[in-house]
């Protein structure tokens, strides 16, 4: 897996009263950007973080403990988890953040153009 947005990590580790996070947030992001780690569905995130949880799209760690949240987006295809936010455990409770994080939207389409053969002719013909 590669991790995408690892500065909202530390964005939230270095807040003022987060500090305790940032050793559970960094095993996390260890872990889950190893190139041993290739899930491949909902069924081996959950087979490795038993309290993780699905939110429609979304993929909601429990961090610290349970005192903290940690929602991305993961794309199996490309291998891919995307930090969308992370928060306190009060924070998530108040349900606020699916709406921002886009939990029941489906992602993004992809906006890279189809790749297209050159015109080019090979020199020597």
């Amino acid at each position: 897996m590669r991790v995408i947005f690892k500065a909202r990590l530390k964005r939230f580790w270095e807040a003022s009263g987060h500090e305790d996070s940032e050793g559970p947030l960094r095993a996390w992001h260890t872990h889950v950007n190893s190139r041993t780690v290739a899930w491949q569905s909902w069924g081996d995130v959950k087979a490795e973080f038993g309290t993780a949880s699905l939110v429609g799209n979304c993929v909601v760690f429990n961090i610290g403990g349970n005192k903290y949240r940690l929602v991305t987006r993961i794309l199996y295809p490309s291998q891919k988890a995307f930090v969308l936010k992370v928060m306190t455990h009060e924070e998530y409770g108040k349900d606020t953040w699916k709406e921002e994080c886009g939990c029941h939207s489906p992602p993004p389409p992809n906006k890279r153009p189809p790749h297209k053969p050159s015109k080019r002719r090979r020199k020597g013909r």
